[in-house]
């Protein structure tokens, strides 16, 4: 994982391009986090990337191991229902403020990205299609101007993306979740944060559902 050649000063600085790292897939869950190696590509002091994995240790992205020092923190399907369950509730109320402050400019944009979406499952476009959904609920959570559930939703995907990436490539998935997302969409351009908030809901139920499908126990 690199970040350029800029030095990283902050514990904050580093722990953040260890949590984008995450998000992106480039760190995957179990990989060793060797305190040296990420000093070298980061170009940080071992200090500040000390802290920043007790920090990330703390968000629930990182665990330490006796002996064998920090890791990605895998979580389980149990677990990732769990995180999902609060991030629905969350995500939900930003759908609802975001229905309230949407100007005509973002209706207009969030109706052009639903006919982008549409396209992609008629041409059976997954990865297309999984970076318009991503863009989706960003955009949401932008215009829903909540900074604090902002933070939250963020380091819940972050500990939840190993199965988020495994659910936006099964097979049906696209198909299955286009009118949910096509919904939230239909509930903010019509400013109903009632409706936003019900679709985005209901949205992140059917993510739970699938992830209890995909539990071999």
């Amino acid at each position: 994982m690199e970040v350029g050649a800029e030095r990283l000063a902050s514990p904050a600085e580093v722990a953040d391009a260890v949590r984008r790292g995450i998000l992106a897939g480039e760190l995957v869950a179990g990989q060793r986090l060797v305190e040296a190696e990420l000093s070298e590509s980061l170009g940080a002091r071992r200090g500040a990337v000390r802290t920043a994995l007790i920090d990330l240790t703390h968000e629930g992205l990182v665990e330490r191991i006796a002996n064998r020092g920090a890791r990605v923190r895998v979580v389980s399907v149990e677990e990732a229902i769990q995180i999902t369950e609060v991030r629905m509730m969350v995500e939900g109320l930003c759908g609802a403020k975001a229905a309230e402050r949407i100007s005509d400019d973002e209706i207009a944009d969030l109706q052009a990205l639903g006919d982008r979406m549409r396209a992609c499952v008629d041409h059976g476009d997954v990865v297309g299609y999984s970076r318009l959904n991503q863009q989706l609920h960003e955009t949401v959570i932008r215009i829903a101007a909540q900074p604090v559930a902002a933070e939250v939703i963020g380091q819940l995907r972050a500990r939840n993306v190993r199965h988020q990436f495994r659910l936006a490539y099964r097979p049906g998935r696209p198909q299955a979740s286009l009118p949910q997302h096509l919904a939230i969409i239909e509930g903010l351009a019509a400013r109903d944060p009632e409706a936003a908030q019900a679709a985005v809901r209901a949205h992140i139920a059917s993510v739970m559902t699938a992830l209890r499908e995909s539990d071999p126990a």
